[in-house]
Protein backbone atom coordinates (compact mmCIF):
# COMPACT_ATOMS: atom_id res chain seq x y z
CA UNK A 1 0.00 0.00 0.00
CA UNK A 2 1.05 3.27 -0.76
CA UNK A 3 2.43 5.99 1.83
CA UNK A 4 0.73 9.36 1.63
CA UNK A 5 2.75 12.48 0.64
CA UNK A 6 1.21 14.69 3.80
CA UNK A 7 3.97 17.46 2.02
CA UNK A 8 2.15 17.24 -1.40
CA UNK A 9 -1.68 17.06 0.72
CA UNK A 10 -0.85 20.62 2.55
CA UNK A 11 0.12 22.00 -0.67
CA UNK A 12 -3.20 21.08 -2.37
CA UNK A 13 -5.17 21.81 0.57
CA UNK A 14 -3.38 25.29 0.64
CA UNK A 15 -4.28 25.58 -2.88
CA UNK A 16 -7.58 24.50 -2.38
CA UNK A 17 -8.95 26.50 0.25
CA UNK A 18 -8.38 30.14 0.27
CA UNK A 19 -10.17 30.74 3.92
CA UNK A 20 -9.67 27.64 6.18
CA UNK A 21 -12.23 27.15 9.50
CA UNK A 22 -10.76 28.14 12.31
CA UNK A 23 -13.78 25.34 13.75
CA UNK A 24 -13.04 22.86 11.24
CA UNK A 25 -12.22 20.22 13.77
CA UNK A 26 -15.90 20.69 15.26
CA UNK A 27 -17.59 21.06 11.72
CA UNK A 28 -15.93 17.62 11.15
CA UNK A 29 -17.00 15.78 14.25
CA UNK A 30 -20.75 17.09 13.47
CA UNK A 31 -21.29 18.73 17.28
CA UNK A 32 -22.40 22.03 15.69
CA UNK A 33 -22.66 23.21 12.16
CA UNK A 34 -22.22 25.99 10.20
CA UNK A 35 -24.46 27.50 7.38
CA UNK A 36 -21.19 29.73 6.31
CA UNK A 37 -18.88 26.26 5.73
CA UNK A 38 -17.96 24.29 2.58
CA UNK A 39 -17.30 20.86 2.88
CA UNK A 40 -14.51 19.67 0.07
CA UNK A 41 -13.42 16.56 -0.29
CA UNK A 42 -9.25 16.14 -1.01
CA UNK A 43 -7.30 13.31 -1.23
CA UNK A 44 -9.50 10.89 0.93
CA UNK A 45 -9.87 13.42 3.50
CA UNK A 46 -13.11 15.79 4.05
CA UNK A 47 -11.40 19.45 4.92
CA UNK A 48 -13.88 22.59 5.77
CA UNK A 49 -13.43 26.08 3.88
CA UNK A 50 -15.09 29.19 5.22
CA UNK A 51 -17.44 30.93 2.96
CA UNK A 52 -17.65 34.21 4.26
CA UNK A 53 -14.03 35.89 5.22
CA UNK A 54 -15.49 38.87 6.93
CA UNK A 55 -17.64 36.77 9.29
CA UNK A 56 -14.28 34.18 9.66
CA UNK A 57 -12.69 37.02 11.24
CA UNK A 58 -15.22 36.72 14.46
CA UNK A 59 -14.82 33.46 14.60
CA UNK A 60 -11.04 33.52 14.30
CA UNK A 61 -11.13 35.99 17.26
CA UNK A 62 -13.35 33.55 19.37
CA UNK A 63 -11.15 30.45 18.45
CA UNK A 64 -8.26 32.28 20.22
CA UNK A 65 -10.17 33.72 23.32
CA UNK A 66 -11.20 30.20 23.87
CA UNK A 67 -7.65 28.73 23.55
CA UNK A 68 -6.46 31.78 26.31
CA UNK A 69 -9.27 31.29 28.34
CA UNK A 70 -9.67 27.35 28.08
CA UNK A 71 -5.63 26.61 28.66
CA UNK A 72 -6.45 26.46 32.43
CA UNK A 73 -9.63 24.71 32.41
CA UNK A 74 -8.18 22.30 30.23
CA UNK A 75 -4.71 21.94 31.81
CA UNK A 76 -2.82 23.00 28.96
CA UNK A 77 1.08 24.42 28.91
CA UNK A 78 0.42 28.15 27.36
CA UNK A 79 3.62 27.12 24.58
CA UNK A 80 2.61 23.43 24.04
CA UNK A 81 0.33 22.01 21.09
CA UNK A 82 -3.03 20.83 21.79
CA UNK A 83 -4.31 17.35 21.34
CA UNK A 84 -7.12 16.68 19.63
CA UNK A 85 -9.63 15.43 22.55
CA UNK A 86 -9.19 18.81 24.15
CA UNK A 87 -8.93 20.95 21.13
CA UNK A 88 -12.23 19.26 20.56
CA UNK A 89 -13.54 19.86 24.00
CA UNK A 90 -12.73 23.25 23.96
CA UNK A 91 -14.43 24.08 20.38
CA UNK A 92 -17.53 22.17 20.53
CA UNK A 93 -17.86 23.26 24.19
CA UNK A 94 -16.69 26.73 23.13
CA UNK A 95 -19.38 27.05 20.72
CA UNK A 96 -22.26 25.43 22.64
CA UNK A 97 -21.45 27.18 25.82
CA UNK A 98 -21.68 30.56 23.57
CA UNK A 99 -24.89 29.88 22.69
CA UNK A 100 -26.10 28.62 26.11
CA UNK A 101 -25.10 31.70 27.56
CA UNK A 102 -27.77 33.28 24.99
CA UNK A 103 -30.17 31.06 25.97
CA UNK A 104 -30.04 29.24 22.87
CA UNK A 105 -29.88 25.87 21.12
CA UNK A 106 -26.41 24.22 22.08
CA UNK A 107 -25.94 20.72 20.83
CA UNK A 108 -25.49 19.86 17.28
CA UNK A 109 -27.58 22.22 15.71
CA UNK A 110 -25.56 25.16 16.75
CA UNK A 111 -24.17 27.72 13.87
CA UNK A 112 -21.04 28.42 15.07
CA UNK A 113 -21.08 31.78 12.31
CA UNK A 114 -24.58 32.69 13.77
CA UNK A 115 -23.83 32.13 17.32
CA UNK A 116 -20.61 33.98 17.42
CA UNK A 117 -22.01 37.13 14.80
CA UNK A 118 -25.55 36.97 17.58
CA UNK A 119 -22.55 37.06 20.55
CA UNK A 120 -21.02 40.16 19.25
CA UNK A 121 -24.41 41.89 18.76
CA UNK A 122 -25.30 40.95 22.67
CA UNK A 123 -21.83 41.24 24.02
CA UNK A 124 -19.83 43.74 21.96
CA UNK A 125 -17.04 41.27 21.27
CA UNK A 126 -15.22 38.39 21.87
CA UNK A 127 -13.49 40.09 24.16
CA UNK A 128 -16.86 40.57 26.68
CA UNK A 129 -18.26 36.83 26.19
CA UNK A 130 -19.15 35.14 29.44
CA UNK A 131 -15.82 33.07 29.70
CA UNK A 132 -16.64 31.75 33.22
CA UNK A 133 -20.29 30.16 31.87
CA UNK A 134 -18.48 28.98 28.58
CA UNK A 135 -15.43 27.25 30.56
CA UNK A 136 -18.06 25.04 32.29
CA UNK A 137 -19.03 23.71 29.34
CA UNK A 138 -16.04 23.29 27.56
CA UNK A 139 -15.11 21.31 30.96
CA UNK A 140 -18.26 19.21 30.55
CA UNK A 141 -18.59 18.68 27.06
CA UNK A 142 -17.81 14.78 26.13
CA UNK A 143 -16.59 13.86 22.59
CA UNK A 144 -18.52 11.00 20.88
CA UNK A 145 -16.75 7.86 22.19
CA UNK A 146 -14.70 5.95 19.30
CA UNK A 147 -17.05 3.05 17.73
CA UNK A 148 -15.70 -0.19 18.54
Amino acid sequence: MAEYNEGAYKLARQACIEHSCPFERALLSCCVRCGRSRKINLAEREVIACGDPVVREHCLAFHRALHENAQFALKISPDAAWPFGKEIRAQCGGVRGLAAAMKSAADETTDIAATVLQANEHFGDSARYPYSEIMRAVVHYEPRKRRT
